[in-house]
């Protein structure tokens, strides 16, 4: 992620309302937060072994190595019952939209099966619509998410039973 994108990032936060934002992806790890008198946005990028930490230039941004993250379940435990199902997460925040267009029917419902790949929703950001593919194959037990709704980084959308 180059620092024009990381300041598109910045200014579209700022537009949107949002107090914080956090984005990971696998070699920048990017929180903005606002509301307050100074903007905060945190830099992490992992760096090479052999290079030091770099600054970028940015309202109070800091670069780090990425510090050692705990081993999160790719599954939500809300409940025993719930524990079984894989959720599908939102890749990236903006406005969801369950329809490929408003007079066609929404991509999947509870109980459709799916395979990898199919795509289950689309997601608006910055005017683009980005086509979200399930990672898994099996059943639709759960939608999690409204149409036409906000959604933000690894929000929960869909619980999948896999078997």
């Amino acid at each position: 992620m180059d620092i024009k994108e990381i300041q598109n990032l910045i200014k579209f936060v700022a537009k949107s309302g949002a107090s914080e934002v956090k984005l990971e992806m696998d070699d920048v790890k990017i929180t903005i937060k606002t509301g307050s008198d100074a903007p905060e946005t945190k830099i992490i990028q992992a760096a090479p072994i052999a290079t030091a930490p770099q600054v970028v230039a940015a309202p109070q941004v800091v670069a780090q190595q990425p510090v050692a993250q705990a081993s999160t379940p790719a599954t939500p435990a809300k409940s025993d019952d719930e524990s079984k199902y894989v959720a599908i997460k939102s890749p990236i925040i903006g406005t969801l939209y369950r329809k490929p267009s408003p007079d066609k029917p929404v991509f999947v419902e509870v109980g459709d099966e799916i395979k990898a790949g199919d795509t289950v929703c689309i997601i608006e950001a910055m005017k683009l619509f980005n086509e979200i593919e399930s990672e898994i194959s099996g059943k639709i037990v759960k939608v999690l998410v409204d149409d036409s709704t906000p959604v933000e980084f690894d929000q929960p959308l869909f619980l999948v039973d896999p078997s």
